[in-house]
């Protein structure tokens, strides 16, 4: 694409009717979903791959994007999910050793429409106030009545199942099988990181996200994992069904993310619709097991109920944000299953979180001794 398209003119509409202009930037097109903002200011690659984003279009806060290329280890899926960007700044020149090619031939290569000269800082301050929206970015001279009627179709957060676009559509395996242990993983939108450090300590079979319980059992696992997804939790009621078998079943259980949301919803707590979501590498969460605190990667745009996640009798909450009090991790009263709202793989992000990963395996294992 030579440079003159690249910086032809491009907007953004929202659903408030509110109109920005800028310049294009990666495929020129049209675009529309919902509007989030991401507080990190690096791992651009991980967070476009995430499949937690898919449905979404995505503010970048830091104000210079692309500056050290893009890397095929750095994805965490086989796409990039998200279905727009926004940025103050996106270059073209990058300086990184290991790089394999720049952002600008990245998102021609994924057909990710793309609009820069933003005035970012104003935009999620918008959002911020106004709450998450719907919104288009053209820049293929589409009229303003044209994008509306674009947007008028983009459909809402609310309801909408995202898992089954994204899941994978058959089971695999990951791992090395003469590992220790065998964990059965149900992939609402997982994370190959997350793949990665489970597989340190064990054996995975990943399943499609509509996989009933009796599947998951088939493989024998020590423990299952449920993982992060996009959309809203309450249009997956077959996995709050599994969920609520494995439970029953007593092997270990650990969710992060939608995994949360599920495990919250088989136990009677309710999610909901958040103002502006938590999405970015900077969250500080409180342990209140350990009275510990951690910086958190997060990317979500659905809660748990805080007040009846703390007046149920059937969940504990183990951890809470800092900026909010929202309900961060729970774990099930006398039952060997817990979750947290975030993503303690942390790609990208601190470790502080990987310690949960221990808790899992922890629990497998006295789980496995309390058997024998």
């Amino acid at each position: 694409m030579s440079q003159e398209n690249q910086q032809s003119d491009a907007y953004l509409l929202l659903e408030d009717g509110t109109l920005f202009k800028g310049k294009s930037f990666g495929k020129q097109g049209t675009t529309g979903g919902e509007l989030c903002f991401n507080t990190g200011m690096t791992g651009y690659q991980e967070v476009f791959t995430d499949p937690s984003y898919e449905g979404q279009i995505l503010i970048m806060n830091g104000t210079y994007v692309g500056n050290y290329g893009v890397n095929e280890k750095d994805v965490e899926s086989d796409s990039v999910k998200i279905k727009g960007l926004i940025c103050r700044n996106i270059t073209d020149r990058y300086s990184r050793m290991i790089a394999t090619g720049s952002l600008k031939d990245y998102l021609n290569e994924n057909n990710v429409v793309a609009i820069q000269d933003i005035d970012t800082r104003l935009l999620v301050q918008h959002i911020r106030a106004k709450g998450a929206m719907n919104c288009v970015i053209s820049s293929d001279g589409k009229s303003a009545d044209e994008m509306q009627a674009i947007l008028n179709e983009v459909p809402k957060m609310e309801g909408l199942n995202l898992v089954e676009q994204i899941s994978t559509s058959e089971a695999y395996t990951w791992g090395d099988e003469n590992s220790e242990f065998r964990i059965s993983v149900v992939d609402f939108g997982v994370k190959r990181s997350m793949l990665n450090l489970l597989s340190q300590r064990a054996y995975l079979k990943v399943f499609p996200h509509n996989t009933d319980f009796e599947t998951l059992k088939s493989f024998q696992p020590d423990g299952i994992f449920i993982s992060n997804g996009p959309g809203d939790p309450a249009a997956v009621s077959y996995g709050v069904q599994t969920v609520k078998d494995i439970l029953d079943s007593e092997i270990p259980l650990f969710g992060i993310c939608l995994g949360q949301q599920l495990l919250a919803l088989a136990n009677g707590i309710p999610t909901f619709k958040m103002h502006h979501g938590h999405r970015g590498l900077n969250h500080p969460v409180k342990n209140l097991i350990t009275g510990t605190s951690e910086i958190t990667t997060q990317n979500h745009g659905f809660g748990i109920d805080a007040e009846a996640a703390r007046n149920s009798d059937k969940v504990e909450v183990t951890h809470i944000n800092l900026n909010d009090d929202s309900v961060e991790g729970i774990r099930v009263v006398g039952k060997p299953a817990f979750s947290v709202q975030y993503h303690p793989e942390s790609t990208p992000g601190s470790h502080d979180s990987r310690y949960l990963f221990d808790e899992f395996f922890d629990l497998i294992q006295k789980h496995k001794t309390k058997q024998a």
